[in-house]
């Protein structure tokens, strides 16, 4: 920390015998060019050791040699990082496996940044605070997002915090309201296989740097001022920045990899370990964090604070974030400290917090999450309407509950209506467009011989693996892909949208792109054009999706209050009691928005065969006027808004093979009789 006339270092190492300050002039430099050797009797205070350093500057290059048994996992020949610190500078010729061998020699290729962060001109930006009720989120890929030649970018700026600025209008246009960013906290790129590079950044290196490959200006302190800008701009065009977060566990994988921070400092204090000093696996990468120990909860909770207070962001998704509910030694317990400390911060109060509600080792803990303010990532619902969609037997059954926020799967809570996370696809599996062309992985380019990657997709190829000429097949893709955007962005709870699926981004059957920094993975604009159908209709739902429920109170209720004051009917074709069994796939499904004063009725049909509808003329014994919305069979106007849309003729509806349609009337009478 900077004081006038110098800086304060303080770092945490509990059984260490000795611990050296080191300063660099330069981020290629091999040895420092200064070394203060910590004295512990005046330099150590309980188990932290600190030092005042007068007449040092921002941008100022350093790390830490600690001394100690090598029992304790100690090697001064490792040149450490602090844990705190704001910037991590990499030289050109790290190495990640000599970063895992034992330091016969001492090597500096990785070294902290002291950084000021005072002086930023803000004008006036804060976080946004905008409710979950009217949040449509955007998973995006800072690096991805316009590292491609088509972006427009320019290429100084591709791949870059600056590059996403240039990239706001396309946002602003498609209707989003939040962006949630793949990691960007320092991470090790080259944790992937062989020839590989880590791409979606799940190997953190630090919890409180800025990324510093996603900036444009190189220098120690660029990503810092770079990372700010985009914060800036984003909220000046009303849109949230949601960083995904890492606190599971780190770059530096089990006891044969990397020491380049925690384990050359308190090993046993950082990570879940067993007796015999092996680290617990709970993430599936090597080692998991142990969340509630003291000092770790500390290093959370103040990573937290600083990029709500110092960097603006409006809120966390929490990547596996059941290992939060484990304690030291690796099992659940019924109140984690960690997930309670988070929750009743002061600080990080109005902040977003979404949970993924599981881990790598079988805790699945969705609907049942510890805590009063979570959001929760809804696999279940990305599972289910992937099951309708492509017509699987009994996938009916379950759609309701789907489109009704999953009262089945959050049942027991008192939160919001908006608690589900809807999504059909992430950056983790099959893009949207690959969901419907392929039905198996096909990872060979991850060198892992295609054993990388979920096996269960739930996907369907329409009747060729990959792309096609065949127009009936093309059809039949782009209806499925209109069906579950609409599935998902006209659901109860949260819409979240994965970068590119709404101009049909491709990955070429790779579900497990992580290692692929590369055109396989990066955002190609040119679909822009190539799609721009898929693109209007997917900012039309989106348009529409305020229309259904913003005037309805979902951020004010439980989701059992909001579905009890729904009007909801459901309806065979022919109006006649519903069809449940197993080799149904055809719903009429009734459903008015929370203030009663719009009625909407969903016209499903996964059949393989058109199917048609009767409409009812009355609800509640008052005439109706229906106007449509939404026929995904439709290629003229496939999604509209409810001022453009059409009066229905007539007493029936044809609903195409594997479509939906969706008609939307006024029904101030039901507002009324909710009044009386």
């Amino acid at each position: 920390r900077i004081f006038p006339g110098g800086a304060n270092f303080n770092v945490y190492a509990r059984n260490a015998t000795g611990v050296d300050l080191l300063l660099f002039d330069d981020v290629e430099a091999k040895t420092p060019t200064r070394v203060i050797t910590l004295d512990p009797a005046l330099n150590r205070t309980f188990y932290y050791w600190h030092v005042f350093v007068p007449d040092i500057q921002p941008g100022q290059l350093y790390g830490y040699r600690v001394h100690g048994s090598a029992d304790k996992g100690f090697d001064p020949g490792k040149v450490l990082l602090d844990p705190y610190s704001r910037g991590v500078a990499i030289a050109a010729g790290y190495q990640r496996a000599q970063a895992a061998a034992p330091a016969l020699v001492e090597h500096a290729d990785l070294k902290s940044v002291l950084v000021d962060l005072r002086g930023y001109d803000w004008q006036g930006d804060m976080p946004l605070r905008r409710s979950f009720e009217e949040t449509v989120i955007y998973e995006l890929h800072v690096g991805g997002f316009t590292r491609h030649p088509s972006s427009g970018v320019s290429p100084e700026r591709r791949g870059t915090y600056a590059g996403v600025i240039e990239k706001i209008p396309y946002l602003k246009a498609l209707g989003v309201t939040a962006v949630e960013l793949l990691p960007v906290f320092q991470f090790d790129e080259q944790d992937a296989p062989s020839g590989k590079r880590n791409y979606w950044g799940y190997s953190p290196m630090s919890f409180f740097a800025p990324h510093a490959q996603y900036s444009s200006d190189p220098t120690p302190l660029g990503a810092i001022y770079e990372f700010r800008d985009m914060i800036k701009a984003l909220h000046r065009a009303g849109i949230e920045v949601i960083l995904d977060v890492v606190f599971n566990h780190t770059a530096e994988g089990d006891h044969t990899g990397p020491v380049f921070c925690y384990k050359g400092l308190a090993n046993e204090d950082y990570y879940i370990t067993s007796p015999d000093g092996l680290h617990a696996n709970y993430s599936g990468t090597g080692n998991t964090l142990k969340a509630n120990n003291p000092i770790v909860r500390r290093m959370i909770l103040d990573s937290l604070r600083y990029w709500v207070t110092e960097m603006h962001v409006d809120g966390f998704r929490f990547d596996l974030a059941s290992i939060f509910s484990r304690d030291d030694s690796g099992q659940p317990i019924p109140n984690p400290p960690i997930l309670w400390d988070i929750e009743t911060d002061p600080v990080l109060a109005g902040s977003k917090l979404i949970a993924e509600a599981w881990d790598a080792a079988g805790l699945y803990q969705l609907g049942n999450f510890i805590g009063n303010f979570w959001n929760e990532w809804n696999g279940q619902f990305r599972d289910d309407i992937r099951r309708y969609v492509k017509s699987d037997s009994g996938s009916l059954a379950t759609l309701p509950s789907r489109l009704l926020g999953s009262p089945d799967v959050f049942h027991s809570e008192h939160r919001e209506a908006v608690q589900s996370i809807n999504f059909v696809t992430c950056h983790d599996g099959f893009t949207l467009n690959d969901l419907v062309c392929y039905n198996d992985k096909h990872n060979q380019a991850n060198g892992e011989d295609n054993r990388d990657g979920n096996d269960y997709n739930l996907s369907w190829n329409c009747g060729v693996e990959g792309p096609t000429d065949d127009p009936d097949i093309e059809w039949l893709r782009v209806r499925q892909i209109r069906n579950l955007l609409t599935l998902n962005l006209l659901a109860i709870g949260v819409p979240m949208l994965s970068m590119g699926d709404e101009i049909r981004r491709s990955q070429q059957g790779n579900n497990n792109a992580y290692c692929q920094n590369n055109e396989l993975s990066w955002l190609d604009w040119r679909l822009l054009d190539q799609h721009r159908d898929v693109y209007d209709f997917t900012r039309n739902l989106i348009g529409l999706r305020g229309y259904f429920y913003c005037d309805g109170g979902l951020d004010t209720v439980s989701l059992n209050q909001f579905i009890q004051q729904l009007y909801l009917r459901y309806f065979a074709p022919d109006l006649t009691e519903p069809d449940w069994s197993q080799d149904s796939h055809s719903l009429g499904m009734m459903q008015s928005n929370g203030a009663g004063t719009k009625v909407f009725y969903w016209l499903l049909n996964s059949y393989w065969e058109a199917v048609t509808f009767q409409l009812p003329q009355e609800i509640e014994g008052h005439p109706v006027q229906w106007r449509e919305v939404v026929d995904t069979g439709s290629k003229q106007q496939p999604a509209l808004a409810p001022e453009q849309a059409l009066i229905v003729r007539g007493r029936e509806l044809n609903v195409a093979s594997r479509a939906l349609r969706i008609l939307l009337a006024d029904t101030p009478h039901l507002a009324s009789a909710t009044d009386t």
